[in-house]
């Protein structure tokens, strides 16, 4: 049996890394303009898995004029109703939300409450690049504290309601009263980036990250159950062009087929680096992508009626799989040399190509 390279007893990571020059992402929301920010929300809201991995059933961004103080709707439901949407309110500033940015937002969202523009949301989110200052933490920390705090402000006309004390009504005072400031909540911008890298290629595009791929997994001194399909019709072939059956333990003991055996095993392993990639930063339906590419690209070449042999057909189709442009994978930029060709095996592996028929 060949020697096996040498592993690296500390394997290099699949990874996403900023470009060089790149902010990381949560530098870059920084210089966000409002509307990017808001955008960026809605994206996130879109991607967010709630409790029981179910998502949003509806999310639209409805900040501007007219937004009745929501600038983003997050529909648990399809339709609109009470206590089964969420309420995300963007403020793109330089620093911590204070209060008196917020209570003048809030004061919007009780009027319309009152009017009647929606119904009562399940939570009220402040979504803040810079996150909630300390003196607006410490209120919302103590919901009844922060309830005192807004009421007793607006009819003292301070943080934000100069001039304003005749607003509050009797009946908007009452629905003040009734409601649970325990609904208003941070929503933090670790989450919206999480949220937001639920879709990787979204994620890569949008901030400029690209991955890095890690060390391939080197292939063990004997195939696991999981290659045993592909290194089965390998023995196929080698038996076929031997003109003898031949067994596992034959192909390993016997050369050249031994070399031959341990080579392809090598390229099922780049492959499977490969696999392992696109699962880790993308998603691994990337990879199924690919194999479909490869299977159009490869099978008129390995059908084709001139070949005679198994051999003949594995040789073709590692040959011609070498050639391929597959540039619209969002793999294509970390391929290896081996990647194509061990992605032939995978096909086999998974009972879409056969060498020997």
């Amino acid at each position: 049996m060949p020697n096996q390279p040498k592993q690296s007893s500390r394997k290099r990571k699949n990874r996403f890394v900023a470009k060089r020059g790149a902010l990381p992402p949560s530098a870059q929301v920084l210089h966000f303009s409002p509307d990017q920010w808001e955008q960026f929300i809605e994206a996130a809201c879109v991607l967010r898995q709630l409790d029981g991995g179910a998502k949003y059933a509806f999310v639209k961004k409805l900040g501007g004029a007219g937004d009745g103080g929501r600038d983003i709707e997050a529909r648990l439901i399809a339709t609109l109703e009470a206590d089964r949407w969420d309420l995300f309110q963007a403020k793109h500033y330089a620093a911590g939300l204070t209060p008196s940015d917020v209570f003048p937002e809030l004061a919007k969202f009780f009027k319309h409450l009152l009017a009647g523009t929606y119904p009562q949301p399940r939570f009220y989110y402040l979504c803040a690049p810079k996150g909630v200052g300390n003196d607006l933490h410490d209120l919302m920390a103590n919901p009844a504290l922060l309830k005192q705090r807004f009421v007793d402000d607006w009819k003292a006309e301070k943080t934000g309601f100069k001039g304003r004390a005749d607003e509050l009504t009797e009946d908007l005072l009452a629905m003040i009263q009734s409601f649970n400031f325990g609904l208003i909540r941070e929503c933090q911008l670790r989450d919206l980036l999480q949220w937001h890298e639920l879709n990787r290629r979204a994620h890569f595009e949008l901030f400029g990250i690209e991955s890095e791929r890690g060390d391939d997994p080197g292939a063990p001194s004997l195939p696991s159950i999981d290659e045993q399909i592909y290194v089965e019709e390998l023995i196929r072939v080698y038996s076929e062009h031997n003109g003898l059956a031949m067994s596992l333990d034959d192909v390993m003991k016997t050369a050249p087929f031994d070399e031959s055996l341990q080579d392809h095993r090598a390229l099922f392993y780049c492959a499977e680096g490969l696999r392992m990639f696109s699962r880790d930063l993308y998603g691994e339906e990337e990879f199924n992508e690919l194999l479909n590419m490869v299977l159009v690209g490869v099978r008129p070449s390995i059908n084709s009626l001139k070949h005679k042999s198994g051999l003949d057909r594995l040789e073709a189709g590692i040959a011609g799989v070498s050639t391929l442009r597959v540039d619209d994978s969002v793999l294509a930029p970390r391929l290896r040399p081996g990647d194509l060709p061990g992605s032939c095996h995978h096909l086999v592996n998974l009972k879409k190509l056969k060498w020997v028929k």
